[in-house]
């Protein structure tokens, strides 16, 4: 895949900056200055990229797998479906840098700043993201199975916990309105606006929903209390068990 980078064009401290948390000892403190390089399909399978300056640089579709990037300054970079798979990205700077459809299966992004990143569609399963910004990330579309979210700062996505929530569903009648009760259990999703509830009851509107492979179809109806053949508290999947609904009528449109 495109041509394989070989050597540093030169090597300085990236910007001052020390990435957070501490390296692993024997790795070197000093990283390729690669500013606004472009290397769109290249190869850099296994690369030492540690503490590398590449902001604003051009790693399109470029292959990482397992590369080191520990600490790498990655300032908006255009990382767009780049391959980083178990690539360590600990403590590396990934703020408002492109990563649209990127495949991060298993990648180390331990403390690593991605506030204002684009993961929409970008693949993260079983990637730990422990400590990591995601202050205004996009995550749309993005799969998070299996990832480790433990002490993510800046991820402002769930729905009150607390009290009754008037919610909207859309059905093979048009839209319902469903009211969730205090004691039903309920999560939003951090990959999208849909939301899901351990049960509902139906205020307004009828019809069923679609079966797929998480249940059969339910009817909605005014006055009926719908349960989900069982219900999925993860927020890091969209669709899965449970009632799911919008929490506004124009979202199901």
């Amino acid at each position: 895949m495109g041509t394989r980078l070989t050597r540093h064009l030169e090597t300085r401290q990236p910007r001052g900056r020390q990435p957070r948390g501490r390296l692993p000892r024997g790795r070197q403190s000093r990283g390729a200055y690669l500013t606004h390089a472009s290397l769109a399909g290249a190869d850099l399978t296994g690369a030492n990229l540690v503490c590398a300056d590449l902001a604003d640089a051009n790693l399109a579709g470029v292959d990482l797998v397992r590369a080191d990037l520990a600490g790498a300054d990655l300032v908006r970079a255009d990382l767009v479906r780049a391959d980083l798979v178990r690539a360590d990205l600990a403590g590396a700077y990934l703020t408002h840098a492109s990563l649209a459809g990127a495949d991060l299966t298993g990648a180390n992004l331990v403390c690593a700043d991605l506030a204002g990143a684009d993961l929409t569609g970008a693949n993260l399963a079983g990637a730990n993201l422990t400590g990591a910004y995601l202050t205004h990330a996009s995550l749309a579309g993005a799969n998070l199975a299996g990832a480790y979210l433990s002490g993510v700062r800046g991820l402002a996505y769930q729905i009150p916990q607390e009290g009754e929530l008037i919610v909207y569903k859309r059905t093979t009648g048009g839209t319902v309105k469903l009211r969730i009760p205090p004691e039903a259990k309920r999560t939003a999703s951090i990959v999208g606006r849909k939301c899901r509830a351990e049960f509902a009851e139906v205020l307004e509107g009828e019809g069923d929903s679609t079966p797929d492979a998480r249940g059969p179809s339910i009817h909605y109806a005014p006055g009926i209390t719908v349960r989900p053949d069982s219900y999925d508290p993860d927020p890091r999947v969209q669709c899965s068990h449970g009632i799911h609904f919008y929490l506004t009528r124009e979202e199901c449109k």
